[in-house]
């Protein structure tokens, strides 16, 4: 017995000297490693700072391009500036993305450290426990009876619960710091997905940059440089209200239609909600210029899930669609895709503004929003005079009605990138993008409508 104890005595010295080591383990990677993650953390912040300012520089060419009269000098530089601002706000993304990707990669190394320490304690709480069994099993009769002090048994147990109070202790502590590096990842992966989605979407306005180069070279290669040339190409190309009536307006998800029905639909909104019909139809073209190759989408592979599974199923069952055979946007190869129609609405938020509500998504009339003012009960997402009038409701919940240049471009930065994002430099091509196609609407408006005096025509 006497051998017993004192073997155990040493494995609880043993075990306490390894719980020390192991509750002192630093739960960081080499500060020379944190010191070069940090150096090229503020590398690529000073690369991007530096974009940002010459995205500003050229917004600044921009603003003062636009307020000049219109001629062949001021559109060639209205084109480059173009050109050049979503050059670099493509550089941009690139750079933002670099910075979420390594420090997502910097939380995965954390909770591998934890995850490692963790087990490596819960190890050495299970020999600990071994031996405390065979300990407690031992008879305090045979221990009085051999030559071991019966205060230094106790004193073993004493030091087995001590030993164990530490560990618990550090579990507690490994649990908390994982479970907030955890949701630091998550936090950062969000920030992942938004990012790369939007970087896709450069992708497709790098061929608007190439549209816009086209242009570009046509006009010098037509007027050979001559101004008076130009004016006379300008007013040659300058269509009738009947050829604007009968053009074909681009949608995504859905067939196109007329532009004007797209326009009866833009008046209907106006009428509900107080938008701007001309600043509607530009963001549902800009809807449909980024969403074109993106309706290849399987919801059980694309969407988020539970999030927007859940409410497509529901929206599909109310409409009395198959789910299998309905278009949504294909994700990334980062993150989720799953918006729908038109105005590309994801499930979930379809189902704020459509009346459907969490956790069943079961359809209420009363809550509909969208088909209260179009009278479809349900309303469908894929439906153009639906789309319209749910982008309208989503845009005037952040101000777009109203209709001032910074409450629009506000709400078209809210719709296409996020608000999050809307005093971010590199992403100002989104609302200036929009602007400028409803620059083009309302002038073709007002075509329509007989206004003489049109200042977007001018």
């Amino acid at each position: 017995m006497d051998i017993l104890v004192k073997r155990l005595s040493a494995v609880v010295i043993a075990i306490g000297f390894l719980a020390a080591i192991v509750i002192q383990q630093p739960t960081i990677t080499k500060a020379q490693d944190s010191t070069n993650v940090d150096g090229y953390r503020a590398q690529l912040q000073a690369q991007l700072s530096d974009l940002e300012k010459q995205i500003a520089q050229q917004q600044a060419i921009l603003d003062s391009a636009q307020k000049q009269e219109q001629s062949l000098s001021r559109d060639i530089s209205i084109l480059n500036a173009h050109i050049k601002q979503a050059q670099l706000a493509i550089q941009a993304r690139t750079l933002a993305i670099q910075q979420l990707t390594s420090g997502i990669g910097d939380k995965q190394n954390k909770i591998f450290g934890l995850n490692s320490q963790y087990n490596a304690e819960l190890e050495s709480l299970a020999a600990i426990m071994r031996e405390k069994n065979q300990l407690d099993t031992a008879s305090l009769v045979v221990v009085a009876l051999s030559s071991e002090d019966v205060s230094e048994f106790f004193s073993d147990l004493a030091t087995f619960d001590q030993i164990n109070a530490h560990l618990q202790e550090s579990f507690m502590e490994i649990t908390d710091t994982r479970t907030q590096t955890e949701a630091e990842k998550a936090d950062l992966e969000e920030q992942l997905e938004e990012e790369t989605q939007l970087r896709q979407v450069q992708q497709l306005q790098q061929q608007q940059i190439q549209a816009q180069q086209a242009q570009k070279q046509k006009i010098l290669t037509e007027t050979k440089g001559q101004e008076k040339t130009y004016q006379a190409i300008i007013a040659q190309s300058k269509k009738s209200a009947a050829q604007i009536r009968t053009a074909l307006f681009q949608l995504t998800g859905s067939a196109a239609i007329p532009f004007s029905t797209a326009l009866e639909y833009a008046n209907q909104a106006n009428r509900e909600t107080g938008i701007r019909p001309a600043f509607l139809l530009a963001i549902i073209r800009v809807e449909s210029n980024l969403g074109q190759n993106v309706g290849s989408g399987v919801w059980t592979v694309d969407m988020k899930s539970p999030r927007d599974t859940v409410p497509f199923q529901a929206i599909a069952a109310s409409l009395g669609l198959n789910p299998d055979t309905l278009p949504v946007s294909k994700k990334p190869w980062y993150g989720y895709g799953g918006a729908m129609g038109p105005a590309q609405f994801i499930p979930s938020t379809w189902a704020m503004y459509a009346g459907y509500a969490a956790p069943d998504y079961k359809y209420n009339q009363a809550k509909d929003r969208v088909g209260k003012r179009t009278g479809n009960t349900p309303p469908n997402p894929w439906e153009p005079e639906d789309a319209f009038m749910a982008a309208a409701i989503y845009l005037t919940d952040n101000d777009a009605d109203k209709q001032t240049t910074a409450a629009e471009f506000k709400a078209a930065m809210c719709y296409l990138a996020g608000c999050g994002n809307v005093n971010n430099k590199s992403l100002q091509f989104y609302g200036e993008q929009v602007a400028d196609f409803a620059v083009e609407y309302q002038c073709q408006i007002d075509i329509i409508t007989g206004n003489s005096n049109s200042k977007a025509c001018s």
